[in-house]
């Protein structure tokens, strides 16, 4: 058994990350013009003539540049960033070591195809993730596109390596767009909905999600409750793997009940089931850890990381226990674009800022300042039904006063106000009604305090002050 990593520790001293930041990009919020202005409307005419209508986009104005925890639009106004772009530039956006890598790449080569001419910086970055993903054991990467593609990845391997056909899922659980990712996906609208059929030998099972737990249970219980519908309903010996998101991402960043995960970890194990951390969302330092699952010491099989791994570039990986990860024939993994150099650069500088810069101490840091001020604001905004998240992937659950019910229409709301003051935050959940905080890690303290600011008068419905 692999050593298991060592729980994160709290922190509290704010981190100077300056140098993170792009120094001729003022860290500030400012609204200079209406939301959206004349040139974002301009450019919402043209996107309406061109661009497919079932691409949605969440902020209604055209960004013009972006840096450390701000985002400029096409009419000067600057936004403070708490969203950074889905968790993906948790270095900050144009961050000086990532431009600065991609920009060297650039000028040696942009493609080869590893699978036709490979090279070191491919290598590099599994050597990385070999170091960083959790456990001591031999490990391998491939490197692919995106979350999704990391996803069917590790389920291609589980397969392969144990000679079984079933995956196993949470209930509320999201893990991309493709086809067999859909499948495993909980939520209906808008992400499958018109889309089957869909992949087969795909199975869900209840998650721990404790605010809508009828009763209390613990994380053992929970656990058992999940594993009793798997071993009725599809059997152990079936089950190549069992795929879970540490902290449920699109689900509405729902924390697991403590014990939860490393219950389900003792099962697999004791059943020759592979256990698949989805850690897209979560990997990274995101949740005050390197990787989720550090939280309660779990080590998994297989590792599906994406978003924050490379400071804005697409990039994918698996990383797995060297055995299952040898077991695919070769040639059964790959792609063409999969760890393309000028994103493979871009990791590894985006790796040097993690470990350099301990950005999962700053992740515990906003944890802290966040939860702080969002616990207070739900003693008077009634609608308020939970404040919950790990590290710097934080959540507020919004219900109808009085009740469990959830509230999308105030969700939205409360998005809508927040942008239109200068500030962007992002909906998710089964239900819609979770607004989520995903801050880059090297936001500055002051335009923190200042977003929430903000975020506490849209909670409240008080006016924008003169």
């Amino acid at each position: 058994m692999s050593t298991r990593s060592a729980a994160p520790q709290a922190v509290s001293a704010w981190p100077d990350l300056s140098h993170l930041r792009p120094s001729d990009l003022p860290q500030e919020r400012r609204v200079v013009g209406p939301v959206p202005g004349p040139a974002s409307q301009a450019l919402a005419e043209r996107r309406a003539r061109s661009v497919a209508a079932g691409v949605a986009s969440t902020l209604p104005v055209y960004v013009a540049r972006a840096g450390g925890g701000v985002i400029v639009d096409v009419d000067g106004n600057s936004f403070v960033d708490l969203a950074s772009g889905i968790a993906v530039t948790s270095v900050g956006n144009a961050a000086p070591g990532v431009v600065d890598a991609v920009a060297a790449q650039a000028a040696d080569f942009t493609h080869t195809c590893f699978m036709v001419a490979p090279y070191e910086e491919y290598v590099a970055v599994c050597e990385a993730l070999a170091r960083l993903t959790p456990g001591d054991h031999a490990k391998r990467t491939v490197l692919v596109n995106s979350g999704a593609e990391a996803v069917e990845n590790a389920v291609k391997v589980a397969r392969r390596a144990t000679g079984r056909d079933a995956v196993v899922v949470l209930d509320h659980a999201y893990h991309g767009r493709t086809n067999l990712t859909m499948a495993m996906t909980a939520k209906a609208m808008p992400y499958k909905t018109g889309f089957g059929p869909f992949a087969g030998e795909v199975y869900r099972v209840p998650a721990s999600y404790p605010l809508r737990e009828p009763v209390p249970i613990t994380g053992e219980q929970a656990a058992a409750r999940a594993v009793a519908v798997l071993e009725k309903q599809v059997g152990a010996d079936q089950v190549a793997c069992v795929v879970v998101e540490p902290v449920l991402g699109e689900g509405g960043f729902v924390v697991p009940a403590p014990g939860f995960l490393p219950a389900l970890e003792r099962w697999c194990r004791e059943h020759g089931v592979l256990l698949v951390a989805d850690e897209v969302q979560t990997g990274f330092a995101r949740t005050g850890a390197m990787f989720a699952c550090d939280h309660e010491g779990v080590v998994p099989d297989l590792v599906a990381m994406a978003k924050g791994i490379a400071g804005g570039l697409p990039l994918g990986a698996v990383t797995g226990r060297a055995e299952l990860m040898d077991a695919v024939h070769l040639g059964g993994l790959g792609g063409t674009f999969g760890g393309n150099p000028l994103a493979c650069a871009a990791a590894l500088a985006a790796v040097e800022a993690y470990e350099r810069d301990d950005l999962a101490a700053a992740a515990r840091r906003i944890e802290e300042l966040v939860t702080s001020r969002l616990r207070d604001v739900a003693t008077r905004a009634r609608q308020v039904g939970e404040v919950r998240g790990r590290g710097a992937m934080l959540a507020i659950e919004l219900v109808r006063p009085g009740t469990l019910e959830p509230d999308p229409a105030e969700a939205a709301r409360v998005a809508r106000a927040c942008a239109q003051e200068g500030v962007l935050v992002l909906t998710c959940g089964t239900y819609g009604n979770v607004v989520r905080l995903l801050p880059p890690l090297v936001i500055g303290e002051d335009l923190l305090r200042d977003g929430l600011d903000v975020l506490e008068r849209a909670l409240l419905g008080l006016p924008v002050p003169v």
